[in-house]
């Protein structure tokens, strides 16, 4: 059933798309629907949770676990993301709670709680680390971090939003990471010529 949910708003959007079209396309009826997921916004809620959270624990767990410098690992959480902006729906959740944040605040609020300030608690951690070790040039932590997200965002809305409206060819969320964490090395690394290359390239998995 989450999994037909998340074809039905992906295609239609949250105000738009209707239980009995999830039921449907799940081959059960509206009334078992009901059973699981009282309402629209509990459906929306458990497709978040199954598609975005596993993500997110797996991102908590690389960074929890791993040791050494901290550029690397930031690096692995970035194509991580990217891989997933580029090849999976899970993309199209962003811009839907972006879209339905002023009608829908519990759905914001809870996007902000399960994903954001989770997300945000992850890379912020990453980054402490980096300055208490010296590795990282002093920054201030909110602002940095969501500077070091903006692009992941902007690529997931531009992808859902725009890839072959009007021959818009499909954006290369890929290249676009590869630039974003050249110049992320520029700017974080206390001795940016320390670390050359793409070290962990293609490493986007605990």
């Amino acid at each position: 059933m989450v999994a037909a949910a998340m074809e039905i708003f992906a295609d239609r959007g949250f105000a738009a798309a209707r239980l009995e079209e999830v039921a449907a396309r799940a081959g059960v009826s509206k009334g078992t629907l009901y059973l699981y997921f009282p309402s629209k916004e509990e459906l929306f809620k458990a497709v978040i949770r199954a598609a975005i959270l596993p993500n997110l624990q797996q991102a908590e767990a690389l960074v929890a676990s791993a040791g050494g410098p901290c550029f690397p690992v930031l690096e692995r959480l970035l194509r991580m993301v990217a891989r997933l902006i580029a090849t999976t729906r899970m993309a199209v959740i962003p811009r839907l709670v972006i879209a339905e944040a002023g009608n829908f605040p519990e759905l914001a609020a809870f996007y902000h709680r399960e994903v954001i300030r989770r997300g945000f608690g992850v890379l912020g951690g990453l980054l402490r680390r980096g300055m208490e070790s010296g590795e990282f040039r002093p920054m201030e932590l909110d602002p940095s971090v969501r500077l070091i997200v903006a692009p992941l965002l902007m690529s997931a809305v531009w992808r859902t939003s725009f890839d072959g409206v009007d021959g818009e060819p499909p954006m290369d969320v890929a290249a676009l990471v590869e630039v974003h964490i050249d110049n992320l090395r520029r700017i974080l690394l206390r001795d940016a010529g320390s670390q050359t290359g793409r070290a962990g390239a293609g490493e986007d998995a605990p």
